[in-house]
Parts: structure tokens; C-alpha cells; sequence
């Protein structure tokens, strides 16, 4: 039986994920081979590059916003001539198509892999998946996919090969190299995946039982640890919502996309506490279209089966741009409620199609990035009018509590029917630490302990009875429980990855323990 050991890396997305590995080695290298009809070589390249492209795009149209970038900016460096004439000119230089084009994209990759820049660096990645997908086009291989409930363990992995992954039965993810700025980071972190990079190289058998701990960065792995699969819920182990003395917690879901709510059971939940309604803008005329909004509530509504459904307004802006505008770095600027009060048609498209949907559910609408209670009046006007038009009722109006200034002055926000701790961007404007950005990313988890101070005094400025819950990352990391119930909450939102670890930790703590 092979000994137990921990690996040490960097934390790249919180959470805790136990599994058994699923190790993958590095590719080898590829012996070239002359090339008998150069022509057909590179009918062969092209062909499997418009593979490739269809392949990505097909992603696209099932991702979220920030996936569907991410697959964009793959999808522009496969039709770069600048990409593809290296690898024709050794073709008619008299090599296969195959090693042709993985000795070009080698070069690419060693210039990005070799910058002195992290984010730069992160990007070679993305051009590992590029030649890897045109590469099992070119010889007719599936795409490798891994068992669902596993802990990925390799040298990195490929953001197309996350994204058509299935998450919804748990995992994580350990990297031997990787990068916390990656493009696969920031998937892992919008979907609540656990995961470590930078560890170094380890002998990881297939099978062997994994612990995950992507806040801290570390791994445990061992044949003879004791793992919970975090699918125990789904085989048949009781959704337990309360702590050792009785207290009763709400436990609802975060979604980014609809095709999530095929593998999670209703019942599991008591609602879905943040539904992230960008996914439904892949392009400017979606902003718009109000009939393919309404059609995408209204499934999440059917799917709850009358349990709370809340919708958070588009969170555009700053650093996550309108499609086809250009954005700034900075979390900072003209987003979220203040963009949607700058673009006052864009708002009313939304309202609309919520309002039209919220007869086939419990619907409550939810801002984003408010600072101030005349934000709240001015959207509320607009959801008021538009339900004297159409003639349906005023689903409640509430609150992400996510600005440090609305934060400390909740009592002021009279006007909110429910209240949401961010803690995301709470975390990250607390401790003036971007969220993304690997080289502060310790400061941004450090801020946890002033989140949790700063939600406890929130809360004795509101004790008025209305609903408050948490929606950040902080509601589903088990570590962060004990405080936050202190603190006074009692609704945690999460991803449902995370819902197996919670009820286990909730299941053993007091109300009083913190």
C-alpha cells in the first residue's frame, strides 16, 4: 500500500474536494514523419482546424459569458494566419501535417511559458489546448474526458477540457505546473472547483484517494485516507439542513447556467439563491431580446417546483464588459445597477422577461454592486411600472451586499425586500486584493475573518426580520461555517458541489460555536 504524503502548492479556487485521482502524464513527443502529398497534408491541417473551431463554438453556445470568451479567444488564434503559416511552411518543407504543426505551436507555447509576466504565462495553456484539439482531429481521437466524481492530477489541464467536464458530482483539480491567472483558474473559481497548481511532479497512482484544499493550497493523498464522495446526497444519504443543537439553515444553489439544473435534484435544495443571468448574453442582441430571456427563467422557475428562484440583474461592467465593448481592468467602474441605470432599455428588456416568467414560480430579483438606497428606488420604479403594464404582481426587489459602504449602512436600505452577502467582491474590495490576480491572492483569502466581522455587524443593523443569506464563495467552504453562523446567518447559496461538505460540517456545530 503506497504511504500517505502532502503536496504543498498555491491555492487557485477555494473549496475542499475528495476523489480518487485520475492522473494524466504529459504528452509525448511526436517523431515527424515525411509528408507523401504536402497538398493533401494541408487540406488535411485545415480541415481539422475547421474542427477544432466548430468544436469550440458548439462550447460557446452552452457556456457562460466568461467561458464563452475564454473559447472566443481560442476560436481567434486558430483562424490567426500568423498561427497557421509556420506550420504550412514546414509541411511544404516536407514533414506530416501533425508534427508540423505541433513543432510550430511548441515555439508559441515556449514564448509564452518563457514571459516574465504571470498572466502571459498562464496563457500557454490555452495554446496547449489549441494544438491538442487540432491534434486529435487531425488522428481522429475522441476528446478524453475523466470520470465524473474524480480529481484530476497533471501537469496542467486544458480550459476546453474543464469546460465539457461534468462538475456536477464533485471533484477538483491538482496541477504539477499550472497557474492561479490561468484561464482554467478562473473557470474552477466561477464553478466552485477545487484547486491547487504549482505542487511539483508526484508518482499518483489511479484510484488513490485525494483531498483537495484549494484555499490552502494543499493536497493530502493516500491509500489510506477517508474520503466522503461529495455526491453522498445524490445515493441516497439524507439532505440534512441543521446543526447539532437543531437550528435550522436554508441551503440553496448557485447557478451560472441552466444546463447545470439537469444533475442537481430539486429537493436536494431549498432554492436557488443567486441564478447569474450573463449567461444568456453571448452577443449584443441578446441584451435585447426579451423572448429568449423569459424562456431561460422561466426553466429555472419550473425546475425549483415552487421553491425560491432569485435572479441577480446583469452584472455588467468594469471588468467584465458588454459583448462587443471594450472594459477596464477594474471591478471599480460602471457596473452592475449602475450600468443598468445608464442603460435604462437594456433594464427594462430584463424586468420584463422576469416579470413575464414569474407566474410559473417564486421569483425575487436581485441587484448587483448597489452603494446607495436610491439605486434600489430608481430599479424598483422600473419593476413596478412594468407590472401595472402587464398587469402581473411585484416579486420582491432585494439586495447583493457586496460594496463596503452599502455594507455599514444597511439600516439605511429600507426600500430592499432581502439581503445577499457577496463575499466575493466583499473579500476583495476589503482587502483592496483583485480576486484574480495570483500575486495577491493570500491577501484576498485573508480578508475572510473582516467578511465575516463586517456580516455580523451588518446584520445588528437590520434586525428587522428580513430574509438575509450569503452567495460568495465563503457560503460553501465549511472552514468559514462556524463564523458565519455566529455572525447571525442562517441561508447559505452555493455551488452544488459544495452542498455534501456543508451539511457534514453544519450537521456538527453549534449556533454558539465560532
Amino acid at each position: 500500500m503506497p504511504e500517505a504524503l502532502e503536496l504543498k502548492g498555491q491555492g487557485a479556487s477555494p473549496g475542499v474536494a475528495r476523489g480518487p485521482a485520475h492522473p494524466v502524464a504529459a504528452a509525448g513527443t511526436r517523431l515527424p514523419r515525411p509528408a507523401t502529398d504536402p497538398a493533401a497534408e494541408a487540406e488535411a491541417l485545415r480541415a481539422a482546424i475547421a474542427d477544432a473551431v466548430a468544436a469550440l463554438r458548439a462550447l460557446v453556445e452552452k457556456s457562460d459569458l466568461e467561458s464563452a470568451a475564454i473559447m472566443e479567444f481560442q476560436v481567434e488564434m486558430l483562424l490567426d494566419p500568423m498561427m497557421t503559416e509556420p506550420v504550412l511552411a514546414r509541411i511544404r518543407g516536407g514533414l506530416d501535417a501533425a508534427s508540423s504543426w505541433t513543432l510550430a505551436l511548441d515555439d508559441y507555447i515556449a514564448g509564452f511559458a518563457g514571459a516574465e509576466d504571470e498572466p502571459v504565462r498562464a496563457r500557454a495553456a490555452d495554446l496547449l489546448d489549441i494544438r491538442d484539439r487540432v491534434l486529435a482531429a487531425l488522428s481522429g481521437e475522441e476528446w478524453p474526458d475523466f470520470p465524473a466524481g474524480s480529481v484530476f492530477v497533471g501537469p496542467d489541464i486544458a480550459p476546453s477540457h474543464f469546460l465539457t467536464h461534468d462538475w456536477s458530482r464533485g471533484g477538483g483539480i491538482v496541477l504539477f505546473d499550472g497557474s492561479a491567472a490561468s484561464h482554467v483558474a478562473m473557470l474552477a473559481r466561477s464553478r466552485a472547483v477545487p484547486m491547487v497548481v504549482g505542487t511539483g511532479a508526484a508518482p499518483i497512482a489511479p484510484g488513490t484517494p485525494v483531498v483537495v484544499d484549494g484555499a490552502e493550497g494543499r493536497v493530502r493523498v493516500g491509500s489510506d485516507l477517508v474520503f466522503v464522495p461529495e455526491t453522498e446526497e445524490a445515493v441516497g444519504f439524507p439532505a440534512v439542513n441543521r446543526t447539532a443543537d437543531g437550528v435550522t439553515v436554508g441551503v440553496f444553489a448557485n447557478v451560472n447556467h441552466p444546463s447545470e439544473l439537469a444533475t442537481l435534484d430539486p429537493a436536494r435544495v431549498d432554492g436557488i439563491g443567486l441564478l447569474r443571468s450573463e449567461f444568456l448574453i453571448a452577443r449584443r442582441s441578446d441584451l435585447l431580446d426579451e423572448e429568449r430571456q423569459c424562456a431561460a427563467y422561466r426553466t429555472a422557475l419550473a425546475w425549483a417546483k415552487g421553491r425560491p428562484v432569485t435572479i441577480r440583474l446583469l452584472d455588467f461592467g468594469g471588468d467584465k464588459p458588454l459583448p462587443g465593448e471594450t472594459g477596464t481592468s477594474s471591478p471599480l467602474g460602471s457596473r452592475g445597477v449602475r450600468l443598468l441605470l445608464s442603460r435604462p432599455e437594456m433594464l427594462r428588456t430584463q424586468v420584463r422577461a422576469l416579470l413575464r416568467a414569474s407566474a410559473d414560480g417564486d421569483l425575487r430579483i436581485m441587484l448587483s454592486m448597489v452603494t446607495v438606497p436610491e439605486e434600489v428606488d430608481a430599479v424598483r420604479v422600473v419593476v413596478v411600472k412594468e407590472a401595472a403594464a402587464l398587469a402581473v404582481a411585484v416579486p420582491p426587489v432585494g439586495m447583493m451586499v457586496e460594496v463596503p459602504a452599502a455594507a455599514l449602512t444597511l439600516e439605511r436600505f429600507a426600500n430592499a425586500d432581502f439581503f445577499s452577502f457577496g463575499t466575493n467582491d466583499l473579500a476583495q474590495f476589503l482587502a483592496a486584493a483583485a480576486r484574480d490576480d495570483a500575486a495577491v491572492a493570500g491577501l484576498h483569502e485573508a480578508a475572510a475573518p473582516a467578511v465575516t466581522a463586517l456580516v455580523k455587524l451588518a446584520l445588528e443593523k437590520i434586525g428587522d426580520g428580513r430574509p438575509v443569506s450569503i452567495c460568495g464563495d465563503m457560503a460553501g467552504e465549511p472552514r468559514h461555517l462556524p463564523g458565519l453562523l455566529s455572525a447571525g446567518l442562517r441561508a447559505f447559496s452555493m455551488a452544488p458541489a459544495r452542498l455534501a461538505a456543508f451539511r457534514a460540517r453544519l450537521a456538527g456545530l453549534t449556533v454558539g460555536e465560532g
